[in-house]
C-alpha cells in the first residue's frame, strides 16, 4: 500500500507541474498541495504495513507519539511559515534599500556614466552596462527596482541601434548575474532548506568560490552571446516603447555611487548583519543626496512612503514564500512513500546530479520543476526527504536554474514579461536569445559548481 500513496503523491506532483506551466497562482497551488501531502500520509498509516511504519518513526501516528493530527497541523500551518520570519524582515528591508537608490537618483546616476564611458560604441556599452547592472543588483531586489532601472537601460542601449529583443536580453540577463549574492534572493532561496542559519549561510555563500566567479561568469556569458547575436543581426533604430514622459534627474553626487553595494561589502569584510547595511547605506544616500532636508517630518514621510513602495514591490512574492515552509514540512511527512518509490532508483552521486541538472536545465522555464518558484520547490523536497545530499550542495544545484532559466530567461518573470510589453518584444524573439544563454551559462555554471562545493558537507553552512 505505501507503493500506492507514493505513487499517488507522483501524481500530485506532475499535477503541480502542470498547474506552473499554465500559468497559474503560485500562492494557491502550493497551499493545495501542503493540504495533500499533509493529509495523504496520515491517511496512509491507516493502511500500510506495520513494518514500514516501524522504519519511518516520522509515521508513527497516535497516542503516546508526537505525531498527532493536530501536532501535524500546527507544524504544517502555522510554525512553518512562523520560522521564516528572519528571511521575511530581510526582503522587506531590501526592498527598502532597493526604492532609496531609485529615488535618491543614485542607480540612474550609475547607468549615466556608464553610458559616457562607453560612448557610441555598442559592445563597450553593452559590456559596461552589464558589469554595472549585475553590481546593482546585488543588494536591489523586486520588480520595481528593475524596471525602473530598464526605462533607463533599455532606451539607451536601442538607440545604439541594438535590436530590442538584444536589448532585454542582455540587461535581464545581467540582473540574473547580481543575484548570486544578492541578499534578499538568498534569503528566499534559504527558506525551501530548513535549519541553514541565516546569517552565517548567508556569510558562508558570499565568500565561497562558487557565488563570486558565479557572478563573473554569468556576466562574461552574457556580454558574449550578445555580442555574437550582434554581430549576426541588423541594426534597427526603430522601437515603439515609451518612457512616459519621465522627468530628467540630476546626477546624484559621485562619492554616493558606491552605495548600492556598501550592505554586501560591509558583510563580508566587518560581518555587519546584512539589515544593518540597508539600514547604514540607504540613510547615508537620503542625507547625503539632498533628501532629508524637508524638516523631521517631512523626511519621515518620506522615509515611510519609500518603505510602503518597497512593500508594494514584493508583495506578489511574500504570499507565497510565507506558503512554502507549509509545503516543505508537508513533504517531509510524504517522504517515506516517495522513499519507497523513487529511493531505488534516485542517483547517489552529486557528480551525475550536477549532469543531470545540466541536460534538463530547460525545464527551469515557465516555472517547471528546475525552478525553486515554481514546481522545483517539489523536486527539492523530494531530493531533501529521499536523497543523501548535503544541503549545501543542493542549494547551489538548484540555485543555478533558478537564477538562470526562471529570472535571467523565462517569460513567466514579473519584470521579464513587463519588459516584452515595453520594448514590443514577441516571446520568441526573446526566447530564441535567452534559451541558449541559460544552457551555456547553466553548464558552466554547473563546471564550476562540480569544482567549488560536491563534496561538501554541512560544516560548509556552519
Amino acid at each position: 500500500m505505501e507503493y500506492v500513496i507514493g505513487i499517488f503523491l507522483i501524481l500530485t506532483f506532475f499535477g503541480l507541474a502542470w498547474y506552473c506551466v499554465k500559468g497559474h497562482n503560485l500562492m494557491i497551488g502550493f497551499l493545495i498541495m501542503s493540504v495533500l501531502w499533509g493529509i495523504l500520509p496520515l491517511v496512509g498509516t491507516l493502511f500500510v504495513s506495520q513494518a514500514f511504519i516501524d522504519a519511518n518513526p516520522i509515521l508513527q501516528f497516535g497516542a503516546g507519539t508526537d505525531v498527532t493530527l493536530m501536532n501535524n497541523i500546527v507544524r504544517i500551518f502555522q510554525a512553518s511559515s512562523e520560522g521564516w520570519g528572519p528571511i521575511l524582515v530581510n526582503v522587506l528591508w531590501g526592498a527598502w534599500f532597493g526604492r532609496v537608490m531609485m529615488e535618491t537618483g543614485i542607480a540612474s546616476t550609475i547607468i549615466r556614466k556608464t553610458v559616457e564611458l562607453g560612448g557610441d560604441k555598442p559592445m563597450i556599452t553593452i559590456a559596461l552596462l552589464n558589469i554595472v547592472v549585475a553590481g546593482i543588483f546585488t543588494t536591489m531586489m523586486g520588480a520595481g527596482p528593475v524596471i525602473s532601472i530598464g526605462v533607463i537601460v533599455l532606451p539607451i542601449l536601442m538607440s545604439l541601434g541594438i535590436p530590442k529583443a538584444l536589448a532585454l536580453f542582455t540587461f535581464v540577463g545581467s540582473v540574473s548575474a547580481g543575484m548570486f549574492i544578492n541578499p534578499v534572493l538568498q534569503g528566499q532561496i534559504r527558506g525551501f532548506f530548513p535549519g541553514i542559519g541565516e546569517l552565517e549561510g548567508f556569510t558562508q555563500f558570499l565568500t565561497s568560490n562558487f557565488s563570486l566567479y558565479a557572478i563573473a561568469i554569468t556576466v562574461i556569458t552574457v556580454t558574449v552571446m550578445s555580442g555574437i547575436y550582434l554581430k549576426f543581426s541588423r541594426k534597427s533604430h526603430a522601437w515603439a516603447a515609451q518612457t512616459g514622459g519621465a522627468q530628467v534627474q540630476q546626477n546624484a553626487p559621485f562619492y554616493t555611487l558606491i552605495l548600492p553595494v556598501v550592505p554586501v561589502i560591509l558583510h563580508i569584510w566587518l560581518g555587519f548583519p546584512v539589515i544593518a547595511g540597508f539600514i547604514t547605506a540607504g540613510f547615508a544616500g537620503l542625507f547625503l543626496c539632498g533628501k532629508m532636508g524637508g524638516g523631521f517630518k517631512n523626511s519621515c514621510q518620506l522615509v515611510n512612503k519609500m518603505y510602503f513602495d518597497g512593500v508594494v514591490d514584493t508583495a506578489p512574492l511574500i504570499g507565497f514564500l510565507l506558503v512554502l515552509p507549509m509545503f516543505n514540512t508537508a513533504a517531509n511527512f510524504a517522504s517515506p512513500y516517495f522513499s519507497a518509490v523513487i529511493g531505488p532508483i534516485m542517483p547517489t552521486s552529486e557528480t551525475t546530479v550536477l549532469i543531470l541538472f545540466a541536460i534538463v536545465m530547460g525545464m527551469g522555464l515557465f516555472r517547471g520543476p528546475m525552478t525553486l518558484f515554481g514546481c522545483g520547490a517539489a523536486t527539492l523536497g523530494v531530493l531533501l526527504n529521499v536523497g543523501d545530499f548535503s544541503v549545501p550542495f543542493l542549494l547551489v544545484a538548484f540555485s543555478i536554474p533558478t537564477i538562470i532559466a526562471n529570472i535571467g530567461s523565462c517569460i513567466t518573470q514579473s519584470w521579464n514579461a513587463w519588459g516584452l510589453a515595453y520594448t514590443k518584444v514577441e516571446s520568441k524573439d526573446f526566447l530564441k536569445y535567452s534559451i541558449p544563454f541559460l544552457y551555456v551559462a547553466g553548464i558552466l555554471l554547473f563546471i564550476l559548481a562540480a569544482f567549488t562545493v560536491t563534496g561538501l558537507g554541512p560544516e560548509w553552512f556552519l
